[in-house]
């Protein structure tokens, strides 16, 4: 395991932007921003895979996250230095594989169950909480009407997504393109039902997509990868990924869980537990 983990640190190491430059029409981001390490996570959130700001009337605030597939079905509330603030049991739900959280406002949380490694889960789930009451957390069951078998061939395994964000009156899907194949984006309700997606735009990243998240003004996509971010500018009408603007590139290990914390800033994870700010310099 360590001889990986080491091997997959020096891929994303030597990561660059170029092919999404040239294949997808992003500018390489040069020094416009500043990445400090802020914190590391307690201990028990050992694998921190969604990520939301919870802000805060005075310009402050803290973070959700929760563990990956396997954990216990608790979002942890924590603040950016990484301290514990408290936990959210969720009655009623099973982390199979969770792999997103997003935000409809400070009180309604969207949780991805959707991680989809081998491709055979037949439904997939996200779980919309109150988190004044927690207990009645109500389900959307989605299946991809693309997926024929479970699993499908190799060469064409490009159904588990690791990205969920909310945009109006929408949820939003991004795959993780295992199989080198473009990210696809696949939407539904907000609403608790059942639902059957097929895709609605595609793009070509050569790295694979863990987590996405949507401005607070709206007016901008962060799609984080392994080793790089991906900003979109959004325009009232226009399919979210025809925009593409800059690329990031930022190796701090297997990055999971990203947030905007304001207009041009963001927050990440990484499954070594820690905590970093990305910030727009201000010339």
């Amino acid at each position: 395991m360590a001889l990986l983990t080491f091997l997959f640190s020096v891929k994303v190491a030597f990561c660059s932007c170029r092919p999404e430059v040239r294949h997808s029409g992003f500018q390489r981001s040069r020094s416009e921003y500043r990445i400090e390490r802020t914190g590391r996570l307690p201990r028990f959130v050992n694998e921190s895979s969604g990520l939301v700001f919870l802000p805060r009337p005075d310009g402050s605030g803290t973070f959700l996250t929760h563990n990956d597939s396997g954990g216990q079905p608790t979002l942890y509330e924590i603040r950016p230095d990484g301290t514990f603030v408290d936990s959210l049991r969720l009655p009623g739900t099973t982390n199979v594989d969770w792999e997103a959280l997003t935000l409809r406002d400070t009180s309604t949380v969207f949780l991805g169950d959707i991680g989809n490694n081998a491709n055979i889960r037949q439904e997939l789930s996200i779980y919309r909480v109150n988190r004044r009451r927690p207990q009645q957390a109500e389900i959307l069951r989605f299946r991809y009407v693309d997926q024929q078998a479970f699993p499908p061939p190799k060469d064409t395994r490009n159904f588990d997504s690791e990205a969920l964000f909310q945009a109006g009156d929408s949820l939003f899907l991004l795959t993780k393109n295992r199989s080198r194949r473009p990210v696809r984006l696949y939407g539904m309700p907000v609403r608790p039902g059942q639902y059957a997606l097929t895709p609605l735009d595609s793009i070509f990243l050569k790295s694979m997509v863990t987590d996405a998240a949507l401005s607070p003004d709206g007016k901008r996509l962060a799609v984080l990868t392994y080793g790089k971010i991906f900003l979109f500018d959004l325009t009232s009408g226009a399919p979210l990924l025809s925009q593409p603007r800059e690329c990031i590139r930022l190796p701090r290990g297997q990055t999971e869980g990203i947030s905007f914390v304001n207009n041009t800033d963001l927050a990440m994870t990484n499954e070594r537990g820690r905590l970093f700010l990305i910030i727009r310099k201000k010339y």
